[in-house]
This record gives structure tokens, sequence and C-alpha cells, in this order.
């Protein structure tokens, strides 16, 4: 069976520890089949061990050098790079995903490291500001400063249930940390167990090849309870989350709670919404059967699919709505990512729409169609619903759509279907739309999130909790970073990177001017 030459152990700093009675298996939620590989539950020393071990990683020389950081990024990819059909398997199996997404998410997860890697390089993120002394100003004297963005510290990273490769142990959130010089310790999804393990044991081993200390990373299993010990433990400095609104509010509760608060960066969700004018409805041929595709895409199990149509109220707008319908109801029904997702999508869509998935943790996809009225009347319909289904709100004119996005929260994304002679009559409303979101898209739909320097994954809350930053893209190490100015320093205190002659090498701004 699958898994079973796997330790079932949690890994701290190095060391592979069962210490805990408690277990967990997975299973795979396209057929219910459990795994016979049993995991141990982390506990709290445990858990003490690995944040301490973090500690001493911090405070070493390794992850201050940037490259040093690049080689272990490096490292770390062609770990990954070079596992097999075990992890191509495992992943399959616990999240009844098919094997040409596990093998994409794969080449993102290795692609999203090396990137990582490479801004080592340039020394890009570093924020270097250098304004040279003014003895003889008068009447002050104007002091030598010099700033440059550090590592927070340790960083506790929750992995998430709809991306087991991309946003999970090596994922996106523990790369931009490491790329950060944080150590990380990372709180495994209890439905990837084996998945986890053996990216972790990568990551690992390319800390051993590069001489890194071994608290720089460890990762424990565990649920509720470990993660918030996690949270509240003082050694850790910020905290990445992807997933449910609940989830993520509780982890900012945690941290909020500590003698020493601090950041917790979470992405949580959002419906998406889509603006389709009645010109566009007419012209752009198969847009309903795109936009279905797209709320289908993994099951419905984005963070970006598409939950809300803003439809304006046309000749096509009938023919537009049924064809959504049809193409959605007339999907094969596909694996749900687990048990507890298929009950909580099956209890929403009974609840909207009075029909349920036919088969267990499988399911097709739903539609409904409303009036603004109706939508403004019942906050049911502004809920993120996890799965493949979209609600269509139909408006009558401009004034009904700005009431539409002045009622709606904080979006990842926002989309835009709209003809080019009804620009003008738009332009206000796409302003107040941009207010709404993090990234806004024209003539396309939300899924299929390009890892760019440009791109923003994060938007007003509730979709994240700071609306400042991405978790993804190569803005995403900004998360684990805060500036620090050094006033009159000498060399021997300074960070290599403002060292005399060093600064040079990376991007800067000297007396508040750009240098490349």
């Amino acid at each position: 069976m699958i898994g079973d030459n796997l330790k079932g152990k949690n890994l701290i700093a190095g060391q592979w520890s069962g210490a805990g009675t408690e277990v967990f298996t997975s299973s795979n939620p396209a057929n219910g089949q459990k795994a016979t590989k049993q995991f141990s539950a982390g506990t709290s020393q445990e858990l003490l061990l690995a944040c301490k071990s973090a500690q001493e990683a911090f405070h070493s020389n390794d992850l201050r050098d940037l490259l040093r950081r690049s080689e272990l990024l490096e490292a770390i990819a062609s770990e990954i790079e070079s596992l097999g059909g075990e992890l191509i398997e495992a992943a399959c199996f616990e999240t009844g995903l098919p094997e040409a997404r596990i093998l994409g998410e794969k080449g993102r997860t290795i692609f999203q490291i090396r990137e990582f890697a490479r801004l080592m390089k340039s020394g890009d993120f570093l924020g270097v500001n250098f304004d040279q002394a003014m003895p003889e100003r008068s009447p002050i004297p104007k002091p030598e400063i010099k700033k440059i963005n550090v590592a927070l510290g340790p960083i506790a990273v929750f992995s998430a249930s709809n991306f087991p490769l991309a946003f999970s142990t090596a994922g996106g959130d523990t790369a931009s940390a490491l790329a950060a010089g944080c150590p990380v310790v990372v709180k495994g999804h209890e439905n990837h167990l084996m998945t986890n393990e053996i990216v972790g044991s990568a990551i690992s081993r390319a800390i051993e090849k590069t001489g890194f200390h071994n608290g720089t990373f460890s990762f424990i299993n565990g649920e509720y309870s470990i993660g918030k010990e996690l949270v509240m433990n003082p050694i850790i400095k910020g905290v990445a989350f992807t997933g449910s609104f609940n989830g993520g509010n509780a982890l900012m509760g945690y941290a909020a709670q500590r003698s020493e608060p601090i950041p917790v960066f979470c992405e949580m969700g959002s419906i998406n919404p889509i603006i389709i004018s009645k010109g566009t409805q007419n012209e752009v041929k198969d847009l309903a059967n795109t936009i279905a595709d797209s709320v289908f895409l993994g099951t419905g199990q984005f963070c970006t699919n598409p939950g809300l149509l803003l439809v304006e109220k046309g000749e096509g707008l009938s023919h537009f709505l049924e064809g959504v319908e049809s193409s959605l109801s007339s999907k094969r029904a596909t694996p749900m990512l687990s048990e507890k997702i298929f009950d909580g999508f099956s209890k929403q869509v009974s609840e909207l729409t009075g029909k349920e998935p036919e088969t267990k943790n499988h399911s097709s996809g739903f539609f409904k169609a409303i009036s603004t009225e109706e939508f403004l009347g019942n906050q049911i319909y502004s809920e993120e619903v996890f799965g493949p289904f979209t609600l269509a709100v139909v408006y009558e004119n401009h004034n009904e759509l700005g009431d539409l996005i002045r009622s709606l929260k904080g979006q990842l994304t926002g989309s835009l279907f709209i003809q080019e002679d009804e620009f003008d009559q738009y332009r206000p409303l796409v302003r107040l739309f941009s207010e709404k979101v993090g990234r806004l898209i024209f003539s396309g739909v939300p899924t299929g999130v390009e890892v760019c320097p440009s791109m923003q994954h994060g938007g007003p809350w509730p979709s994240s909790s700071d609306s400042r930053f991405t978790s993804v893209g190569f803005d995403a190490i900004q998360r684990f970073l805060r500036p620090l100015a050094f006033q009159n320093m000498p060399d021997a205190f300074l960070p290599s990177e403002l060292q005399s002659g060093a600064i040079n090498n990376y991007p800067h701004r000297l007396d508040g001017k750009l240098i490349s």
C-alpha cells in the first residue's frame, strides 16, 4: 500500500519524532479508501523543540547570507524535482485529483522556489536606502542613515487543503519565508499526511546537503490545538495561512492575544465577481461556457473560482444564463477534496438552490439566478460557496450595479466583460469596483494565478487579512521582512549589504534618488 515505507512521524529540526499517542490516517476522497499508514500527532514538547531550533537557526550566519539562501532554495527545488512516482501517487490518493493536475502543481512549486533563488541574487527586495551625512548643515547637522529590509524571525506556515504542493509544505509561503531569511515551522494539513512527509523529507535533505542549521525547517502533524499552540508560541514572529475565513480569523485572534502580537497573513477566499455587460452577452462567443469552465475548475475548490456574476439585463440575457446553467449542470461529477468540504458545500447548495450533489464526495456544477433586490436583501448570497457553484444577479441599470458593487465585501479578484463602445458608461463603476478587489481582470476569468513580479494575490478584507501584501509572486517575500535603519553605524556592525562599497551591488536609493 502507498505510504507504508514512510516514517509517519513529525520532522523536528532534522530528526523524526513520534512522541505522541494520538495518530491520524489520510484517505482518498474519491472513493473513501483509508490509507494503512498511521501518522503521529505532534506534541507540545515537539512543537517547543521545533520553535527553539528555529530560533537558533535564525541567529546562525547562513540565513543572513543572500547567496547561501539562494543555494538552499536551489537545493530544495532540485530535491523536489527528483521526487518520483511516490509523491504523485500519494498526492493523487490524498486529494482525489488527477495525475496531470499534481504534475502541473509540482512544476509550479519548483518554479516558485527557483524564482525566489534568483531573487536572492538581485537583492531587489532589500529596499536599501542611503542618506549621506551632512555634518555642515545648519542649524542641525544631518546624520548618515542607511536602511534595509531584514527578516522577521521564525514563521509558522499552515498548509492548504486545495493545493497539496503549491500552497503546502514547500509552497509559496515556505519558499518566500526562507528567501526572506526566516526559518519555517509548517503545520501540515491533516488530509495530506503522506504528501507532507515526502516533501518535508526533500526539504530536510536539501538543508543537510547545503549545511544549514537543522532548525531552518520543521513540520508537525496535528489539528486545531497544535495550530493554536504554534501561533501562540512567543518564538514565532509571523504566520502564513491559506484557507477559510473562520480558520484565518481564529489564527488572527490567537496572534492578537499574545503578549507580543504578531502579523498573520491570511488568504481567506473570495467570490470573485464578474461584471458582464449586455453588449458582451451578444458579442463574445462561448462566454457562458468559458465562465462555467472557470467555476468548475478544480471542482470549484480554488480561491479564485467566480462565484458571482453581475449580469446586465439585455436581449442576450436569457441565452447567456441558460448557457451557464446548462454547461455547469452537464459537467461530469468529480471528487471534492474531503468529506468535510463536500458536506459544507452540499449544505450551502441545498439552502441556495434546493438541490444537492447526487454522489457522495462528488459534484457537478450548480447555478442560480436572482434579482438585485433579492441579492441586497439577503446576506446569504454574499457568502463564499467553496465548490462548483455560481450565482447570477441580474441588474437593470447602472444605478443598480453601483448598489451591488458597494454592497460587496473585499475580493481577491474582479473581472470585467465590457465592450469598447460601453467604456465611457462603465468608467465610474470600474473605478468603484477597483476599490473592492486585489486584481482587476479585463475580458478574462480569474482562475489561473500567474507567478510573476506584478501578481497581486490578496485583496481587501475579508479576502485577505492585509490587502497591502500578496501570497503569490516575488512580493510575497515582503510579508516576512521589516525595515531596519542604522544611524552613523560603523561597517563592523552593519549587514554586509550596507557596508562601504557593497551597497553599490544592489538597487538602492542614494539621498532619495533611485540607483539601479
